[in-house]
């Protein structure tokens, strides 16, 4: 298939099914480099992140099904071995890849395989720390290779020391040339040039390092250095590829690409076009900005930070995916993108904190379970604030099982020391935000909001955001929820007012007797949660109620194991959490 075929039939399914749009453009002429030296039925290939493998798919024998990525039933919108045995690791996540393919590689060395290991990993992802304790582990490791995809971007363009790195040894890209060149030239030299390219070999390396101010990081951790490579140039990345597969060492290949290649929207704003709907692409060219939860905090942490000097805030390559871009311009001096860095965010959050800032670290739920220890170690156990905003929490749709945001509750509610908040409107964000930037409480302060924007607010919702309220004179049954769902619940309590009181939790964690007490007399209590029922809230509501010897009927209808890629409405059906399921459970014991 050629180059424009590739792009033609990316840019045709993005538009219908949405997906990541800007990666994949990047990638095409490296992945059709890659498959012409590299046999995914004799070597290891390992993708990082994986959402950049979409021509990948289309060559190993999923053409007919590229049509089905990221819609429920059809292909993963990242790589996964349940769907071909081309795809040997799932990779959601960023920076895991080189870590992994050390274990895949030594496997193949103990097990006598043939074949490389071949890791594809973008600069973005070598912001990440596991990226280089990977690395720094490849030195015996004699069948691995490393392309490494340097576009300049992760999500957010890519900051700090690795970037710079990667950008000095960039620019020595017409010196690569000239080497090229000149050896092209020995090569057709009789007798004179064999022995005068042997004696420029060394010459090279010597001019390299002094070009570079010394050896190159990844030469100086035991791997062989090829690079810069034009990341679009087929013929030269193959020739690169297949002396990697001929050499007995670590070899890491720097490819230089344009994300968004081949599409000029995409190409002068790759961030934008980074992941996007079918609906975005069609109306890109002059689409209006949508209030979501994302941009009200954004908005609201720029209004708060205007009055108070100690307000710092970080992210970790997302601070246009989290609603930071704002913040990062206006208060350039109290911002840090960390790159892909979650658990080292959490830890300087701490020591911001320590030093009397006031750290607003905002992240999506599915990249704060990389922050586990740093939770506990640096921040709780040491008594600071940190104001945790936890964005696209809950069921996320199609972006599939590494990206749903299920986890976070259960992640805090194992924490000491930890309030979280679940507001269902972007008026309790602005409230809570609010609250935990003036509040003096030295304890980690989270607020959790769902992807997209607000759902159905009804009329007889109470101001003041109260730890929970109940609505209803129903002493029977009673219905418990939080966050989006309570939208999905309090419409059918419009519709079936008589049929149970309902309870909107505000405050998740903790909990205390106050809930209980409020709860016990009722004969059953139906609790519908998004999130992962083991250390839920639920979970935690029921121990309380069994510590206070209650005798109802309690049932929570939650998540359990990983969610497959499908849309977010189906993901709710499926899980029993949609208006239409709530109602059908509700009226299971209705007489």
């Amino acid at each position: 298939m050629k180059k424009k075929d590739l792009r033609t039939k990316i840019f045709e399914v993005v538009s219908k099914n949405g997906g990541h749009l800007s990666s994949n453009l990047g990638v095409v002429e490296a992945t059709l480099a890659l498959l012409d030296v590299f046999d995914p039925r004799v070597d290891d290939i390992i993708w990082d992140v994986g959402h950049q493998a979409y021509a990948y798919k289309i060559l190993t024998g999923r053409l007919d099904k590229i049509r089905t990525i990221r819609r429920k039933g059809g292909l993963s919108g990242f790589t996964s071995p349940e769907e071909s045995s081309c795809d040997r690791f799932k990779s959601g996540h960023a920076s895991v890849s080189i870590s992994a393919s050390l274990g895949l590689a030594k496997s193949r060395l103990i097990l006598g395989k043939k074949g490389k290991v071949v890791v594809f990993i973008g600069d973005g992802a070598m912001t990440g720390g596991l990226a280089y304790e990977g690395l720094n582990n490849c030195v015996d490791v004699s069948n691995l290779v490393i392309i490494l995809n340097d576009n300049s971007m992760s999500i957010s363009k890519n900051v700090g020391g690795i970037s710079d790195y990667l950008s000095k040894i960039r620019v020595h890209g017409a010196y690569i040339n000239t080497k090229n060149i000149t050896k092209s030239i020995l090569d057709k030299t009789p007798f004179f040039g064999s022995n005068l390219k042997a004696f420029l070999s060394n010459f090279n390396l010597n001019m390299r390092k002094l070009l570079i101010s010394g050896s190159t990081l990844f030469e100086n951790l035991g791997l062989v250095y090829y690079g810069p490579i034009d990341g679009h140039d087929i013929l030269e990345m193959s020739k690169v590829f297949r002396v990697a597969k001929s050499i007995d060492k670590p070899v890491l290949i720097h490819i230089i690409t344009q994300k968004g290649k081949g599409y000029e929207l995409a190409e002068k704003d790759p961030s934008k076009f980074h992941g996007v709907s079918g609906d975005y692409l069609k109306k890109a060219s002059n689409c209006s900005a949508v209030s979501s939860f994302s941009s009200v905090f954004g908005n609201c942490l720029c209004e708060l930070s205007r009055k108070n000097k100690r307000v710092y805030a970080i992210t970790a390559a997302m601070s246009d995916g989290t609603g930071l871009a704002q913040f990062s311009r206006e208060f350039p001096d109290r911002f840090s993108d960390v790159g892909i860095a979650e658990s080292h965010a959490v830890t300087f959050a701490g020591g911001l904190s320590a030093g009397g800032m006031i750290p607003v670290f905002a992240v999506y739920s599915t990249f704060l379970q990389r922050t586990f220890d740093q939770l506990v170690h640096d921040v709780s156990m040491q008594n600071l604030k940190m104001v945790l905003c936890i964005d696209r929490a809950g069921l996320v749709g199609e972006d599939g099982e590494s990206h749903q945001g299920i986890f976070d509750v259960s992640i805090l509610n194992s924490v000491p020391n930890v309030v979280c908040y679940s507001p269902s409107y972007f008026d309790e964000v602005k409230f809570y935000l609010n609250l935990a930037i003036e509040c003096e409480e030295s304890r980690i302060i989270a607020i959790r909001y769902p992807k997209g924007t607000e759902l159905f607010k009804p009329p007889f919702i109470s101001d003041g955001c109260r730890d929970f309220d109940i609505y209803g004179t129903n002493r029977s049954t009673m219905v418990v929820t939080y966050g989006r769902l309570f939208s999905f619940a309090s419409r059918i309590f419009c519709d079936f007012p008589e049929r149970f009181s309902l309870m909107k939790l505000n405050k998740i964690i903790p909990l205390d007797d106050s809930y209980i007490n409020a709860s016990c007399s009722y004969n059953r209590i139906i609790f519908f949660e998004e999130s992962y029922e083991k250390g839920s809230v639920s979970e935690r509501f029921a121990y309380m109620l069994l510590k206070n010897q209650f005798k109802g009927k309690f049932e929570n209808i939650c998540i359990n194991g990983f969610i497959k890629h499908a849309t977010v409405e189906e993901q709710l059906h499926d899980c029993g959490l949609d208006l239409e399921a709530m109602l059908k459970i509700i009226n299971s014991d209705y007489i």
